[in-house]
C-alpha cells in the first residue's frame, strides 16, 4: 500500500495543476466569491457534469446566466411565480443533451425551497442512527416526488439505496464538504468520513487498471470499495486522489493498453495491469 500511495501522490504533483482544473465543472462555482453563490452554482454545474467537457461547461455557464453575479440572492429575493415566468423564458431554448431549461429552472427552485427549509446542507446531514447514504437516499427519493418526472430530472435524481455510484451527487458534496484543493469546503456539518469517490467511466477503468476494485460496474458497491482502497492510502482524505484519477482519464493520457513506449511515464505504470 505504501507503494501505490507514491504513486497515487506522483500523480496528483501531474494532474492537481491549474491547467486540469480548467477542464473541471468544478470552475464554475470558483468564478463566485460569495458561499451561497457558489452553493447554488455547484448546485446546477454538478447535476448537469456529463458529457464533453467543453460543451458541457458552455451549458453550465448559459443555464447560469440568468441569474447574473448573485445566483443566490436572485432566487431567494424573487418568488416562486416570477421565477417561473423569467427563467423559462430567458432558458426556453436552452438545452444539454438530457436536460432542457424547464429541468433547470425546476431544479434551481428547488434549491430556492431546500435553503429556505434551514439550508441545503441539513438535507444530506443523517438523522440520529442513520448513516449519510440513507440521508442522501431520503432526499433523492423526495425530490423525485417534488418535481417533474422528465428524463433530464430523473438523470439527477439516482438513489444509492438502488445501487446507483450517483456520480455527480458524489461530487457534488466532495466539493461541498471536502476542505482540500480544489474543492470548495463550504458545509463543516456534513460528516467527511462518509465522503465517496464518484466514480464515472474513467475512474472506473483506471481504478480496475490499478487493482482499486475489481468489480466490472461502475456502480455503487464500485464507489465503496474504491474509496476503502483509498483510505488505506490516506485515511484522513481518501477523496483527493479523486482529481488526478479522473483527469488521467478526461484528458485521454490513458490509452487502456499498456505500452511501455506511452505509458511509462505515468505515476501508475508499474502498478497498471490493463492489458494483462
Amino acid at each position: 500500500m505504501n507503494k501505490l500511495r507514491e504513486r497515487l501522490d506522483a500523480l496528483r504533483a501531474r494532474y492537481d495543476t491549474g491547467t486540469a482544473l480548467a477542464l473541471d465543472p468544478i470552475t464554475v462555482p470558483l468564478r463566485f466569491a460569495d458561499p451561497a453563490d457558489r452553493e447554488v452554482a455547484a448546485w446546477l454545474a454538478a447535476s448537469l457534469a456529463y458529457g464533453r467537457v467543453a460543451p458541457m461547461l458552455r451549458a453550465i455557464d448559459g443555464a447560469l446566466q440568468p441569474l447574473g453575479p448573485h445566483p443566490a440572492a436572485f432566487l431567494r429575493e424573487k418568488d416562486e411565480k416570477a421565477l417561473r415566468v423569467s427563467l423559462g423564458k430567458a432558458l426556453k431554448a436552452w438545452r444539454w443533451r438530457f436536460h432542457t431549461g424547464e429541468d433547470v429552472v425546476h431544479w434551481l427552485l428547488a434549491w430556492k425551497k431546500l435553503d429556505a427549509e434551514g439550508g441545503l446542507e441539513s438535507h444530506f446531514l443523517p438523522g440520529e442512527g442513520e448513516d449519510a447514504d440513507a440521508a442522501l437516499s431520503r432526499l433523492m427519493q423526495r425530490l423525485r416526488v417534488a418535481l417533474p418526472h422528465t428524463y433530464g430530472l430523473r438523470f439527477s435524481l439516482p438513489d444509492p439505496a438502488e445501487g446507483s455510484a450517483c456520480k455527480r451527487m458524489r461530487m457534488f458534496l466532495r466539493w461541498m464538504a471536502r476542505e482540500g484543493w480544489p474543492d470548495l469546503g463550504l458545509w463543516k456539518r456534513y460528516p467527511k468520513a462518509a465522503l465517496v469517490i464518484p466514480v464515472d467511466t474513467h475512474v472506473a477503468r483506471i481504478a480496475r487498471f490499478v487493482r482499486l476494485s475489481t468489480r466490472a460496474t461502475p456502480d455503487g458497491r464500485m464507489a465503496q470499495e474504491i474509496t476503502a482502497a483509498l483510505r488505506r492510502c490516506d485515511p484522513e482524505d481518501p477523496l483527493k486522489y479523486d482529481f488526478a484519477l479522473s483527469h488521467l482519464g478526461i484528458l485521454g493520457d490513458c490509452p487502456g493498453l499498456r505500452r511501455k513506449a506511452t505509458c511509462e511515464p505515468c505515476p501508475l505504470y508499474l502498478a497498471c495491469r490493463a492489458g494483462r
